[in-house]
């Protein structure tokens, strides 16, 4: 039998188990309560922050049983065909609860006249029908209907809510996230729950204790190693030109994902510059990025390559990455600018 997956196995059941999205909670369990009950919703928000889930728990809040509740991937089906279908079952009374709860994902997918189709029924239905219609993309629903729902946005979680979450989930499945595995689970995840779970339980799958550091992460992702991001900041911070352009260029042989190495790079760059310039905050990011790795940025923290300039032209290089043809060649650029004129000074 398959493995559940630990995003299904911790799904929330309930308002209280719902992490992160209490702009969203509170109103709906409120309206649960108070029995105050919109015919149609819209949650906005991006991938695998708990659209559906929050949409299963507010029906059954307000008393819909599994019989009464359809869930429909309008990715799929979203003909004018397929809507005529569900709305013609709309009128149907429910089997056993007060309403009859349709969930309805991916809706910007839906074709124009399946809005048309879509849209009569929005706008005058029977008492007993509750809509909630899910996105990924606001801005590709039309106007009418987003008027017609009462519309709630899903928020991205902090890198540090998904670490934390990582971190208790790990615990559950009896396993110790270090502080700076969790960050780098986090920043794989991109603002993800799901995505962040897929990464942790990718990561147990090939674990061979109880203890996951953040070598076993980069070993179990293929994510960019330490010692490759550190190589480039050691150059940087001594003013090595040649030493920064050699890293950047062993890291691309590597293999590795350059727009994910440049996302650790700015996170390195910025740790330094925070541990030269806030010591109020040299306690919490000791915690956060361990030892070893805190007591190297500290000395680099000393070298006169790590300014902000140098944080400014590698944020530049994010900037251009996306559209460069060699992804190398934006922190190549970034490298040249900051020392134009061969090693620093």
């Amino acid at each position: 039998m398959a493995h559940q997956s630990l995003y299904r196995m911790y799904r929330p059941d309930k308002f209280s188990e719902v992490v992160g999205q209490e702009q969203v909670t509170k109103p709906l369990e409120e309206a649960a309560k108070s029995g105050k009950i919109g015919h149609a919703y819209l949650f906005a928000g991006t991938r695998g922050l708990g659209k559906t889930s929050v949409a299963r728990i507010f029906a059954s809040a307000i008393g819909c049983t599994e019989n009464d509740l359809y869930e429909v991937d309008a990715a799929s089906n979203n003909s004018v065909e397929d809507i005529r279908a569900l709305t013609e079952g709309v009128y149907t009374l429910p089997f056993a609860s007060p309403y009859k709860v349709y969930i309805l994902d991916e809706v910007h997918m839906l074709s124009k006249g399946a809005w048309n189709a879509f849209l009569k029924t929005l706008e005058e239905p029977p008492a007993h029908a509750v809509f909630i219609l899910a996105t990924t993309e606001l801005a590709k629903v039309p106007e009418t209907v987003q008027s017609r729902c009462q519309v709630f946005e899903f928020k991205k979680p902090t890198r540090a809510v998904l670490a934390k979450e990582t971190a208790r989930i790990a615990k559950k499945e009896g396993y110790a996230l270090a502080p700076d595995a969790a960050e780098l689970v986090a920043m794989l995840g991109d603002g993800s729950y799901r995505d962040a779970l897929s990464v942790l339980q990718k990561v147990i799958a090939g674990a061979d204790g109880k203890s996951l550091s953040r070598e076993q992460v980069e070993a179990a992702t293929g994510a960019p190693r330490r010692e490759q991001v550190n190589a480039l900041i050691r150059a940087l911070a001594g003013g090595e030109r040649g030493k920064a352009l050699e890293a950047i260029e062993k890291a691309a042989k590597a293999d590795v994902d350059m727009k994910l190495f440049l996302e650790l790079v700015l996170e390195a760059l910025r740790s330094t510059l925070l541990i030269r310039y806030a010591p109020e905050l040299r306690a919490s990011l000791a915690d956060e990025l361990g030892a070893d790795e805190f007591s190297a940025l500290e000395k680099f923290a000393s070298g006169k390559g790590i300014t902000h300039a140098a944080m400014l032209a590698f944020l530049n290089a994010a900037d251009r990455i996306r559209y460069a043809p060699i992804p190398a060649l934006p922190l190549e650029l970034a490298v040249l600018e900051l020392f134009p004129d061969g090693e620093g000074k």
